[in-house]
């Protein structure tokens, strides 16, 4: 839990659940901080053991503690971008999150969405700016219209969003989703309804979790929206058979195209019955309020048995 972005509180509450859910009759559960300066092993009473880097051991009272699997609860990078996953690879330890080139690839909201589209997945018309690029206004706005979507292209949690209604605000907006990444999208407004789509590997089989519905206080989904409480998440979601059932196979055929494992939670908005993908996350909120976690409580898969099955998963 932890790592290196604007999500690392998100990522230690993520964590602290998962560790305080998982049977511990079956487990032995260790919590490790993955900081930029250190690893840790932190236990009960919080005192710090360093992490060996070389092999991702720890020595506790004379004894090295080898893992037998990783659970990521880390959100961003490096647990949501490749770094963690390819790490682990190299060094022959399981993790419960998808290996390492899906990871960087769902990463990237550009590259993903643009591997999927040949597939039949729709997405919203858009824009794409790197730092350092002319900023056209007139070709962007020509593009994607207005209102529109300013969004750091790899980042999480709805840090570096912006809506922008007029022409004036663009060039702010830009600068606001720089902060974030040298990589930008920005994407046409599509107005329906907006929903969240959990899949996982559960029991060996992929498994889509009932539909969310996001209903937005704010603006839009903004980080005030997903964890302050300025937004109802409603579970299953109101929408018809129809686009329950297209928007459940598109979800299902992103994650098997992708040959995708563990957990993702995907994000659609609707144009008509037709779903259009916004993005897919690989290490979604797990936290007893997070949207992956009610979809599984609604499907009647206690918190108990979803982490541990992610566990299993990756020993199979």
């Amino acid at each position: 839990m932890g790592g290196h972005s604007s999500e690392f509180e998100i990522s230690i509450k993520s964590g602290n659940v998962v560790y305080q859910y998982l049977n511990k009759e079956e487990y032995n559960v260790y919590r490790v901080h993955i900081r930029k300066t250190k690893w840790i092993y932190i236990d009960e009473q919080e005192k710090e053991y360093p992490i060996d880097r070389s092999n991702f051991t720890v020595l506790l009272s004379g004894t090295t503690i080898r893992f037998d699997c990783v659970f990521n609860a880390i959100h961003g990078s490096p647990g949501e971008d490749g770094l963690m996953q390819a790490y682990f690879e190299l060094l022959g330890i399981p993790q419960t999150s998808c290996g390492y080139y899906q990871s960087a690839l769902t990463f990237n909201k550009r590259d993903l969405l643009s591997v999927l589209k040949p597939y039949g997945i729709k997405s919203a018309p858009s824009y794409y700016l790197n730092l350092g690029d002319v900023i056209d206004e007139e070709a962007i706005i020509s593009k994607v219209g207005l209102p529109c979507f300013v969004k750091a292209n790899k980042a999480g949690s709805s840090f570096g969003i912006s809506k922008v209604y007029k022409k004036e605000h663009l060039a702010a907006a830009i600068e606001n989703a720089y902060k974030e990444d040298n990589e930008i999208i920005i994407e046409a407004f599509l107005d329906g309804t907006e929903v969240s789509v959990g899949v996982i590997k559960y029991e060996g089989k992929t498994t889509v979790l009932p539909v969310t519905e996001i209903v937005s206080e704010n603006d839009f989904f903004d980080y005030e929206a997903k964890y302050q409480g300025k937004s109802t998440e409603i579970t299953p979601a109101r929408i018809t058979e129809i686009q329950e059932k297209n928007v459940t196979e598109v979800a299902k055929k992103a994650y098997e195209v992708l040959k995708m494992k563990g957990y993702s939670r995907s994000e659609f908005i609707f144009v008509g019955d037709e779903p259009y993908m916004l993005e897919m996350n690989t290490t979604p909120g797990l936290t007893t309020e997070s949207i992956l976690p009610q979809q599984a409580m609604t499907a009647g898969i206690s918190l108990s048995a979803l982490f541990g099955s992610a566990i299993k998963e990756s020993l199979r």
